[in-house]
Order: C-alpha cells, then structure tokens, then sequence
C-alpha cells in the first residue's frame, strides 16, 4: 500500500540562508550603535529583516564583554540626557521669544 501526498498541507519551502561578510555586520551593528534606526539600517543595507540585525548586535556584545555593554548602557544615558538638554533650550527659546515682544 503506497502512501498519498497529503495535499491538504501547502508544500513546504526551503529557504536559502544569505551569507553576509563579518565586515558588514560589524558595520552594520556600528551604524545602530551610532543611533540610526533598526529599520532605516536594513533599508540602507538590504537585509533581510530587523530581527537579524539585532541578533548581529546581541552576538557581537556577547563577544566583546562587559565593555561594550557598559558603554551602550552610557550612550543611552547621554541619549537621554541630550533629549531633556534640548526640550530644555526649546521652552527657554520660546520663553525668549514672548518676552522679548513685550519690550
């Protein structure tokens, strides 16, 4: 007795893994880094997905150690303090502004 395909199932298709160069990671993980966004980094570099490029970052901080842990950490911490620096200059700049009519 022979088995039937199951045609109730779709056909299973196998995907190719893309191979990307060390290099490019690298780069690619330094572009996140410097604070580009996830998305506009695989739109510039046609990658696959976010997914990846993340779990390139993840595996290079794995890598590298406590180090560059510590330092995203800083950047991040100087991101947010940047961010509350600027809304600071914006109200005073407006401040400015409504005050300095009244002269």
């Amino acid at each position: 007795m022979s088995k039937k395909p199951n045609r109730s199932q779709p056909a299973r298709r196998h995907r190719v893994r893309r191979a990307y160069p060390e290099e490019l990671k690298r780069e690619a993980v330094q572009m996140l880094l410097d604070g580009h966004s996830a998305a506009s980094v695989v739109e510039r570099l046609g990658l696959s997905s976010t997914n990846l490029l993340y779990r390139w970052k993840h595996d290079q901080i794995a890598h590298t150690g406590p180090v560059a842990t510590s330092l995203e950490g800083r950047v991040r911490e100087l991101e947010l303090e940047l961010h509350r620096v600027e809304r600071e200059r914006d109200i005073l700049k407006k401040a400015l502004a409504i005050f300095g009519r009244h002269e």
